[in-house]
């Protein structure tokens, strides 16, 4: 049974502490974002532990591993940091005077339609926030959020946002609308089955390319094609819309994408898309983030100007 924690005599900064190490798994990192020496990233988890009562982190190969007693805690200790930040800092964020960092979870394609707007207002807003995109491998970003192992979520998430909707303000992840779009599929321009209407018997006799994040070998268009007892053949299966767009641009493989993303392949021009043959629900692009983010004024203002890069790609489709 773990030892309870001395409050009375904790020095809340070994909080700060723990979280920034948790976040980092590495105390030399640990200790530049904290703008202080490793040696003293090191006595603060070693006073930690001696409040804690228990060790919290042990050595790992590339860094440190939390036990579980850390991992239970952090997810306590973030919210109640980010609560006490706001409370203790409720100024507005001035982006050209105040530095931040953000982490953003997301794939490939919605990096590569998200980040250039998003960078251009950086840049001409003279602005000292640094993003760091993160790999996004899930349907379900929850787990994440809640650790804190990112700031914002950005995707398709389904299940995630109908849960957060109907558990309304006891959830503990906020979302916002971003994008809608149509799925469609996408052959090279000079396909034979590019001159005319693309039927489901054409569509099923072709060879197909999947994207898919984590892998695996079907994706919604089979889902919906089993709910018509059809099938197709899937050739190759890649995680990243840019080496779709390369493969089908030079081969006879056809692939189903959301027409938002089709520029993202960076193939846009040797491509041509064709309605798809039968029904298949569209894709909502939403971000998520956990409330302990929801009050701060610089998280604030890095999601409003997501809200206008989604807003300036749409005018710009």
């Amino acid at each position: 049974m773990p030892t309870a924690l001395n409050f009375r005599t904790l020095d809340l900064n070994l909080l700060r502490v723990f979280d920034v190490v948790m976040a980092e798994r590495n105390l030399t990192r640990a200790a530049e974002r904290l703008s202080i020496t490793q040696p003293a990233v090191s006595n603060a988890l070693k006073r930690l532990k001696e409040s804690v009562g228990e060790d919290l982190l042990t050595r790992a190969a590339t860094g440190v591993k939390p036990t579980p007693r850390a991992e239970a805690l952090w997810p306590e200790v973030r919210t109640a940091l980010g609560h006490l930040r706001a409370a203790l800092a409720p100024g507005e964020f001035n982006p050209q005077t105040d530095a931040a960092s953000f982490r953003i979870a997301m794939a490939d394609a919605t990096a590569a339609l998200f980040m250039p707007p998003l960078v251009a207002q950086i840049e001409s807003s003279e602005a000292l926030a640094n993003v760091r995109v993160l790999p996004l491998a899930t349907r379900d970003p929850s787990e994440m959020l809640e650790r804190g192992d990112a700031d914002l979520a950005i995707g398709y998430f389904p299940e995630t946002i109908a849960a957060l909707t109907s558990q309304g303000s006891d959830s503990p992840l906020h979302h916002a609308h971003l994008h809608d779009s149509e799925y469609v599929c996408v052959m090279r321009e000079d396909h034979p089955l590019a001159a005319g209407e693309l039927t489901l018997d054409a569509f099923c006799a072709a060879d197909h390319l999947l994207v898919n994040f984590a892998g695996r070998p079907y994706g919604l268009a089979d889902q919906a094609l089993a709910a018509l007892n059809r099938k197709r053949r899937i050739v190759l299966t890649v995680n990243q819309y840019f080496t779709a767009g390369r493969v089908v641009a030079n081969s006879n493989l056809l692939t189903v994408l959301p027409a938002y993303f089709v520029e993202a392949t960076g193939y846009h021009e040797h491509v041509v898309t064709r309605p798809l043959p039968f029904d298949l629900a569209g894709l909502h692009v939403a971000m998520v983030w956990h409330q302990r983010n929801d009050r701060s004024s610089a998280h604030q203002w890095l999601r409003a100007r997501l809200l206008e890069a989604a807003a300036q790609h749409t005018a710009n489709g």
